[in-house]
Formats: structure tokens, C-alpha cells, sequence
């Protein structure tokens, strides 16, 4: 059965300049109702993260000044967004909803959060909208409670996962691999065990074969049990700041390259969104929804 983690608490009013992209937290679960993709029995409501499980991927320090709203300024620029108690709250519950769904990808094969994938939150530091790293925690979950020994996370965001890497850096049993815009934000780039930087206006045949070659790779040296998959639609040529070139169906191939490179191994998945900004709201919706039909087409539901 494929399970998603789905909340009204992930929908926060924001200032109305980040109301657009935030649309589609709630069109997703929306349109794979509206096209039977899947049920309301496939949802489920994730509570609030623990703080004992955010710390295990996250300073103390910066955890606490999150919790008690006395973050400093200069990082509540960083992170783009005003800093309010329901912000926060959203943070935990995505969180939440990602450490469910690794447990649900364990018993399924596959499961996914409708939000999810903040690749900018650092150890001690948020950037890019991104207050926690929902993947790096439930990463570092599975692994402090001997539920996988050794990770992969697979983002292909168009942006770097950054604070992912800086969260990871030289870790012995969670590896992180970026494919992302070499020109593209973040301008500093941390060091994941594996970059695979592109240049802009890269299109479909350049990106599947480097994907392909660059991937197998890392499967093959790094051997997972357990696999996070960051499905950033901003790859798309459509993106308003993705400067690559990538098809709707290209990005479909993407998602089916790593379905299937995964579940041929026995691999289990978990998915979180990521970012997408196309002009239109359709593109970003239609782009998530095929990586839902790929995983449904892939896994056999």
C-alpha cells in the first residue's frame, strides 16, 4: 500500500509573496485524489517531530532558538521566511511526516511526504525557506535506531542540497549525492560524497545519461539499504529559476531511473518533494504527480 504523509499544517499563510509555490502542498494530494491515483485511505496525518530526533541531525543551540522563537535576525533573513510558532510547527510536522514514511517505504518498498525535501537546513543553520532537514533527520533516525546501516540520499533538486552535505560531511554510513546547477543557488557549495554539478540549459538525453552513469556509481560504491530521494520539479525548462532544460517526460525518466535502479536492488525509497517554480502551478503539479504514478508503475501498486 502506498502511503503518504499529508497535513493541513504543512499550508502556512506566508507573506503573499510565498503563497504561489506553497499552492501546491495543497493541489498535490488534491489532484491524485481528482485523477484516482490513489485514495483518502493512501493519506496519513504525521504529528509534531520530536526535539530528541531533530537534534540527532541538527545543533542544539539552533534547535532551541527555533523553538523558542529567539533566533537571531540575521538568520531569519537567511531563512527567508518570518519566524512565528506555526512556521515552526510546520516544520515539525513535515519532519514527522518524513521519518513515518521511511518506516511505511521500509514495510512497502516505497512512501512519500507531500512536502518535505529542506536540502538548505544545516547542522546549525536554516537557509533557502528551509528551518530542518526532514531527510537528514529521518535519515539519522533509521540509523540511531538500527532500522538501516547505510544511507544514500539521492537529491536531484536543481539546487545544491547543501545543508544536507554540511549536515553529512564525511560521514562513514549516510553518503549524500547532489546533481544540481553549477551556477545556480546556493552560490557556496558544500561538499557531498558525490556532486555532479551541471551547466545551464543542460536538456533531456545530457541529464539522463549523466544521471544514469553518475548514479549506478554511487549505488555500486556506497551499497545502500535504505534510500532518500529529494524530487525537486525545478529541473524543468518551464522553472523560473532552474536554468536547465529539462522536459516534463524527461523528468518522469528521471524518476523512473531511480525507482527502478532501487527496487531492482530491494532498495526501500522514501520521497519528499522539494522545490518546483514553474510559471504555471499546472507544470509543478503535473511533474509531482508523475513522480507518484512512476513509484505507483515501478513498485506495483
Amino acid at each position: 500500500m502506498l502511503r503518504i504523509a499529508h497535513h493541513p499544517a504543512y499550508i502556512h499563510p506566508l507573506r503573499e509573496g510565498h503563497r504561489f509555490p506553497m499552492l501546491k502542498y495543497e493541489l498535490i494530494p488534491a489532484q491524485l485524489l481528482h485523477e484516482g491515483v490513489v485514495s483518502a485511505a493512501n493519506f496519513f496525518i504525521p504529528g509534531l517531530a520530536q526535539q530528541a530526533d531533530i537534534l540527532l541531525a541538527h545543533d542544539d543551540r539552533y534547535v532551541k532558538a527555533l523553538l523558542d522563537l529567539t533566533l537571531d535576525p540575521r538568520m531569519v533573513r537567511r531563512i527567508g521566511f518570518p519566524l512565528s510558532k506555526g512556521l515552526v510547527d510546520r516544520e515539525l510536522y513535515l519532519v514527522d511526516g518524513t521519518i513515518q514514511a521511511s518506516m511505511f517505504a521500509q514495510q512497502y518498498g516505497v512512501a512519500f511526504n507531500t512536502a518535505g525535501g529542506t536540502h538548505h537546513a544545516g547542522r546549525d543553520f536554516g537557509e533557502g525557506f528551509c528551518l530542518f532537514n526532514d531527510q537528514a533527520v529521518a535519515a539519522a533516525y533509521l540509523l540511531n535506531r538500527k532500522l538501516a546501516e547505510r544511507i544514500l540520499i539521492i537529491d536531484l533538486d536543481v539546487h545544491q542540497g547543501n545543508g544536507t552535505a554540511h549536515i553529512f560531511a564525511g560521514h562513514r554510513n549516510i553518503f549524500t549525492f547532489s546533481m544540481h546547477g553549477d551556477k545556480n543557488f546556493p552560490f557556496v557549495k558544500e561538499l557531498s560524497h558525490i556532486d555532479v554539478p551541471l551547466p545551464d540549459g543542460v536538456g533531456d538525453e545530457a541529464y539522463l545519461s549523466l544521471l544514469e552513469s553518475e548514479l549506478e556509481q554511487a549505488l555500486a560504491r556506497y551499497n545502500p539499504d535504505f534510500v532518500f530521494y529529494q524530487a525537486g520539479v525545478d529541473i524543468l525548462a518551464t522553472d523560473k529559476l532552474g536554468k536547465l532544460n529539462i522536459s516534463e517526460e524527461g523528468c518522469r525518466q528521471r524518476d523512473k531511473f531511480v525507482f527502478a535502479a532501487c527496487h531492482e536492488r530491494g532498495i526501500p525509497v522514501q520521497v519528499s518533494m522539494g522545490g518546483g517554480y514553474s510559471v504555471h502551478i499546472k507544470d509543478i503539479v503535473n511533474a509531482h504527480v508523475n513522480t507518484y504514478k512512476t513509484a505507483i508503475e515501478v513498485f506495483g501498486f
